[in-house]
């Protein structure tokens, strides 16, 4: 879910060049207002279920051969960046497939001054997706460098976490979970019910977090890359920070079908919003809409 809230690290720099006492005045805020949100939605989840992902629709989403391209921008339509997010399955390992997300700062209006190419790679395996391993490599700046791996054994609850040339840190999890990008995909198979939460454990600030999720209405939008489409709206009620600090309000619209195409997100920020908008698809499983191959 994290995946939408991606350049957020842009729009603080622009932040900061506005002068120290507005990005910390800015950083104040935000983290009251974060800090008031976690307390709301940690109370209580204990009479919200988990969340299961529909049999039939593992087939349709989750196969491997599905690729989805955004274009990220800031309140005004300024774009930020793009990202690229790939299922692809791993021959000779049953059930085995990589999600592989990439986000970047091209053809963005910091592109220059603030380059971001970051890389993510989580192995998920068996019916429920879950992951095994994640490993990413983050340039951010002309400075910031990261090179860090988790393993996950799902089974004993043994998790193994490296970064950069540091010792490797150990923890135990009880229950399975999933991860930030992960979890992203297995709550797109869940069911969406108006007035019907589910909670999808994650794996986020080296802790198990439970991740509330959230059924709108329907809507209909007219202009995306699919054409005019029936749209259902889903909030992840996103109380971590993780890798891109993501905590705040995310509305993912998916289309109402069986394909489940996320056309658009939105993310409230401490000023304005995060749009990601879908310019690039293809999923040979669908079989609703036709590929629009823009990579």
């Amino acid at each position: 879910m994290k995946i939408f809230n991606l350049l957020l690290s842009v729009f603080l720099f622009s932040a900061l060049t506005a002068g120290p006492c507005l990005a910390l005045d800015l950083h104040t805020k935000f983290r009251k207002q974060r800090e008031k949100q976690r307390e709301t939605y940690t109370k209580d989840t204990g009479n919200i279920p988990d969340g299961v992902m529909i049999p039939e629709l593992i087939p349709l989403l989750y196969q491997g051969g599905e690729k989805l391209k955004y274009d990220i921008s800031w309140t005004g339509g300024v774009k930020i960046g793009e990202a690229l997010i790939e299922i692809k399955k791993i021959a000779g390992k049953e059930d085995t497939y990589n999600l592989k997300v990439r986000i970047t700062s091209k053809n963005g209006a910091f592109s220059l001054v603030y380059p971001v190419d970051d890389r993510h790679i989580t192995t998920v395996q068996g019916p429920e997706r879950l992951p095994i391993r994640h490993e990413s490599w983050q340039k951010e700046g002309f400075g910031y460098r990261s090179h860090k791996i988790t393993e996950y054994n799902q089974k004993t609850g043994k998790y193994t976490y490296w970064s950069n040339d540091k010792p490797p840190r150990y923890f135990t999890v009880s229950g399975k979970t999933q991860n930030e990008f992960s979890g992203f995909m297995a709550s797109r198979l869940m069911p969406f019910q108006p007035g019907k939460p589910f909670v999808v454990p994650t794996w986020a600030d080296k802790m198990r977090v439970k991740v509330v999720v959230e059924t709108g209405q329907t809507e209909r939008l007219k202009k995306t890359i699919l054409g005019e489409v029936d749209t259902i709206k889903i909030m992840p009620i996103l109380t971590f920070s993780g890798t891109y600090d993501q905590r705040g309000d995310t509305t993912i619209w998916y289309t109402n079908d069986k394909c489940r195409v996320p056309v658009q997100v939105n993310s409230k920020i401490v000023i304005g919003s995060l749009n990601a908008t879908l310019v690039g698809w293809e999923n040979p499983a669908c079989g609703i809409y036709p590929p629009v191959k823009r990579y």
